[in-house]
């Protein structure tokens, strides 16, 4: 039983969550929302960091005080960022990670002001700060990055921190150890991302925004040849081709909505189109295990759906359909972050992990 009093930070696009844990029970959630105009006065996303860490601040002299004789925090945990490629684990945040995530190594986006923020507010009251599974996480087989060209790689990008949390969870209930396990864990949300883990770790995934199967809002893989014509047709700038990959893709581009329950209800009422890409999404996603359950070499001890689409049971149950020859199915819907970065944080400070150190050269991928 863990009993860390902790300090938990995912930030978003448009808003910063935190919450405060004693062990892994929250104790205290807010959702600090950011307007658009708030947000615009900043050119890139680092220079965010002042104006979200006066808005945590004030959410922890707020809501501390209400831990009582346990008012004190042990750590602060951050969601983790665009870093240099890494191994899964909770990390402290030291002083390379700090650089990477200001210069935004692999990119800009809101998650990297998780460990600058973590580390901010630690610094106030002398105790650790982690980041737990950041999106970065590599544990390829160094056959999974070739793509077919040497000009392209394939990269492990995809929902680490939600994948590993629920895959523990399945262990647990199973009565065997994360690190023995062998599953195909099915993150499914407005990108699907299909990971074979074999023994805790990520030997492989679909890169959800490029590739595997279509989703509410991404396209998943495309004919190649198709593709290019479409790039080079004169229709589309780069900027508009990537959205419509990612954004203004999959579900959404066929049936204008992004909504699982939307498009049944319509499929239930005679909606021809609406019940044939429901299907279809659930034939690519079925496809997609099947192609993971190779790279385990067929021994699975379990396929696991989860994510905020594994909700929908008419969903779950046309993929279990499909794919129950393999394995027994288990489904975990929804998710939660604020948990998993808990967790990570606690299995460090109770010793049942060592942390992590980054490495600023990053994996030797």
């Amino acid at each position: 039983m863990y009993n860390h009093s902790l300090l938990v930070i995912n930030p978003g696009s448009t808003s910063t969550k935190v919450a405060l844990f004693v062990g892994t029970t929250g104790s205290k959630q807010e959702n600090l929302s950011h307007s658009a105009s708030e947000l615009a006065q900043f050119p890139t996303i680092s220079e965010q960091y002042q104006f979200r860490l006066q808005a945590v601040q004030e959410f922890l002299k707020a809501n501390l005080p209400q831990l009582g004789t346990n008012a004190r925090l042990d750590a602060v945990v951050g969601r983790g960022g665009l870093l240099k490629p890494l191994r899964g684990g909770t990390y402290i945040v030291s002083d390379h990670m700090l650089s990477d995530l200001k210069r935004g190594v692999q990119g800009q986006h809101a998650s990297n002001l998780g460990g600058l923020l973590a580390r901010g507010i630690a610094e106030q009251y002398n105790i650790p700060s982690f980041v737990v599974d950041p999106v970065a996480v590599d544990e390829f087989d160094d056959v999974a990055r070739i793509s077919g060209h040497p000009a392209i790689t394939r990269r492990s990008l995809g929902h680490a921190l939600n994948i590993k949390a629920v895959a523990r969870r399945v262990s647990q209930d199973m009565g065997v150890r994360f690190e023995a396990t062998k599953l195909i864990m099915v993150h499914l949300g407005g990108g699907i991302s299909v990971v074979p883990l074999r023994d805790g770790k990520i030997v492989d995934v679909n890169n959800a925004n490029e590739m595997g199967p279509f989703s509410p809002e991404r396209t998943g893989s495309l004919p190649c040849g198709d593709l290019v014509s479409l790039c080079f047709s004169g229709e589309y700038t780069e900027r508009e081709v990537l959205k419509l990959i990612s954004g203004q893709g999959g579900m959404v581009a066929y049936l204008g909505t992004n909504d699982a329950r939307e498009a049944y209800r319509r499929a239930d009422e005679g909606d021809t189109k609406a019940k044939t890409i429901m299907q279809a999404m659930a034939f690519q996603i079925a496809k997609e295990i099947g192609a993971m359950a190779t790279v385990l070499m067929g021994v699975v001890d379990a396929i696991v759906l989860t994510g905020g689409l594994a909700n929908s049971e008419r969903l779950t149950q046309a993929v279990t359909d499909y794919v129950k020859f393999i394995a027994p199915v288990k489904v975990y819907p929804g998710e939660d972050e604020m948990l998993a970065l808990a967790e990570g944080a606690c299995r460090v400070l109770s010793q049942e992990e060592k942390p992590q150190i980054y490495k600023q050269e990053g994996l030797k991928c």
